[in-house]
């Protein structure tokens, strides 16, 4: 399907244009002119062999896609449309054993397991100890006149929350931290981040959770990891199951809560009228705002497994599908002036934790909660807070990151 009003050559997925904010005005032009795009690559995409994907841009049409994974499959070509260059197709297929890249039905019987780990009553019992961790977290950082918003308050809150939650030592989470940003920054220059060290740093995750199945089996403990490993007979994870859970929520856990909140803090630093708004009022609907603002996870895909047909594009079996959650959420037909960082926005049907179905984020409750707690606890303790720099923004294909937002405390 041509679309004459997109630059010639401009692929999605290039890591340069998330270099500044999504292109929004290219996804504004396909929802008008063709809202389902073939983007042809006559030299393909690492690892993938084909000669293109579909650009999926209308918020109708990604829910669509995102329920029906009998039809747009998660597993055939995994989750992530844009791998480092030099991977290969049997590294790509590894991968097909984190949830993410799982069909039903061995993705329900995993996600039905691990999903006891966020239930109501669990992500309310962390409730008090996040909200005191939360106000520590962002007293310390209170000491220094500036800083890195993004190491100082941003990533404290979700590793610590997947520590308690899972039961690692805190003293840990720096490493959590470290083996996540190697597995995400491989198209990022600045970060030297080789194919090699990602690798290494993922089987150092997996190694490390395996490690504490294992111990939780010989020796149970009145945590998460206990109840999900305890007793794989009777329909628990496996060690190596619980090892890509794992990796999973260092990243799904970790990388996206800790950039909603960073773009949630530089949105707010940008748009004064809405943080002294937030100061004054603290609206619930602050945290669905921010996520659905600053789309953490950009885009991921789906290949067809058969032939059909969608937002009038025919879709051959085979083909990719790229799903573009920045674009869906700035769709007028369903926001209001999407254009505006509008923290009272009510209803907000954003896709920024999926767009339904299977793969629906199962850690929504916890990524809700820790943005609100750690808003609630800089608005009390630093509410003059001032950006001291533009933020520096991560280069990736995928996610929406952000490596450094430097601000004064004060």
């Amino acid at each position: 399907m041509p679309c004459p009003t997109l630059p010639e050559g401009f692929d999605f997925t290039d890591p340069d244009v998330y270099q500044s904010r999504v292109p929004l005005p290219e996804f504004a032009r396909l929802r008008r002119t063709a809202p389902v795009w073939w983007n042809a690559q006559p030299h393909g995409i690492a690892g993938f062999g084909d000669d293109g994907y579909w650009v999926v841009t209308r918020h109708e049409d990604v829910k669509e896609v995102s329920t029906k994974p009998e039809i747009f499959s998660a597993n055939l070509n995994t989750s992530i449309i844009r791998f480092h260059a030099s991977l290969t197709r049997d590294q790509i297929d590894v991968q097909k054993l984190i949830m993410l890249n799982m069909d039903p039905p061995e993705h329900t019987r995993v996600r039905q397991i691990v999903q006891r780990g966020f239930t109501p009553r669990s992500i309310r019992a962390l409730e008090d100890a996040l909200r005191h961790r939360a106000a520590r977290i962002v007293a310390e950082a209170r000491q220094r006149p500036t800083g890195n918003f993004v190491t100082d308050i941003a990533s404290e809150l979700p590793l610590q929350a997947i520590a308690e939650l899972i039961g690692i030592p805190q003293d840990d989470r720096a490493r959590i931290f470290d083996w996540s940003n190697k597995m995400i920054a491989y198209d990022d220059p600045e970060l030297a981040i080789t194919e090699e060290v990602g690798t290494e740093a993922a089987m150092e995750l997996i190694s490390y959770a395996m490690n504490l199945a294992a111990a939780r089996k010989e020796c149970p403990a009145k945590d998460i990891v206990s109840r999900l490993v305890a007793a794989e007979d009777e329909g628990n994870l496996g060690s190596d199951e619980f090892g890509f859970f794992v990796l999973l929520l260092a990243v799904a856990g970790n990388e996206t809560t800790r950039n909603a909140i960073t773009h949630g803090m530089h949105a707010f630093l940008t748009h004064r009228d809405q943080w002294e708004l937030y100061k004054r009022e603290r609206p619930a609907t602050a945290a669905e705002e921010i996520v659905r603002w600053a789309t953490p996870v950009v885009s991921f895909q789906r290949t067809a497994t058969q032939d059909t047909e969608l937002g009038g594009a025919e879709i051959k079996q085979g083909q990719r599908v790229g799903i573009f959650y920045a674009s869906a959420n700035h769709d007028p037909e369903v926001f209001d002036r999407p254009e505006l960082f509008d923290i009272t926005r009510d209803p907000n049907p954003h896709l920024g934790f999926g767009g339904g179905g299977p793969h629906f984020c199962l850690g929504k409750s916890l990524a809700v909660l820790e943005i609100n707690l750690i808003f609630h606890a800089i608005a009390d303790a630093m509410p003059g807070i001032s950006l001291a720099g533009d933020p520096r923004r991560l280069r990736s294909s995928w996610l929406n990151g952000v490596k450094e937002l430097q601000v004064r405390y004060g």
